[in-house]
């Protein structure tokens, strides 16, 4: 059995800014900077970098870790946190909001399970997606009408065409529509 940290001689604090790694209960590697450490609930707090710009931050029970070491101590004064843009916060959790809740007026509308799929599906490659009772709305541009084939898929508003958005959105339901099949049939056609 692992040794957990209560088993090792962690150290009483991690300074912020310094480089640590671990493995946890699930044997699983984690390395990265603190971020911030609650001594009192033997909690921290890591960020490791992902892609370009992005982070994951995770939060790390200390009484689930075994084999913790600091890389590399901080010996720097921490810099101040970046201020937070509260507003750009607030829209954001709007926009959630508003969206969970087409979502749910979607669900209650009876949308079928075949149009929730589709949703998911073009979600996928599309973020502008909605839901307007129960057609799906594609870029402010298109609109999927159950039930939900290529034929449905229209121009949200008809004063306007738009061709290549309609094209393209045509395009990820056939290929939806195509993998449903392939995966009702049991693979891809000609196996």
């Amino acid at each position: 059995m692992i040794a957990m940290a209560t088993d090792l001689a962690i150290p009483e604090v991690f300074s912020v800014g310094s480089f640590i790694s671990c493995k946890t209960c699930t044997n699983k590697d984690v390395e990265g900077e603190v971020m911030a450490f609650d001594q009192s609930n033997r909690v921290l707090i890591i960020k490791s970098e992902t892609r370009a710009k992005l982070n994951n931050i995770q939060i790390i029970n200390l009484d689930f870790v075994s084999d913790i070491k600091v890389k590399k101590e901080n010996t720097t004064p921490v810099p101040q946190p970046p201020s937070l843009n509260v507003q750009r916060l607030n829209d954001r959790k709007e926009k959630q909001i508003r969206a969970k809740s087409r979502l749910v007026e979607a669900l209650k509308a009876g949308v079928s399970p075949e149009g929730q799929r589709l949703f998911a599906a073009i979600k996928k490659t599309i973020e502008e997606v909605t839901w307007q009772g129960e057609k799906i709305i594609v870029m402010e541009k298109v609109c999927i009408s159950s039930p939900y084939t290529p034929q449905t898929v229209r121009p949200l508003n008809q004063h306007t065409s738009e061709k290549k958005a309609i094209e393209h959105v045509r395009k990820i339901v056939e290929k939806h529509i195509q993998d449903r099949d392939e995966a009702k049939l049991g693979g891809p056609k000609g196996n």
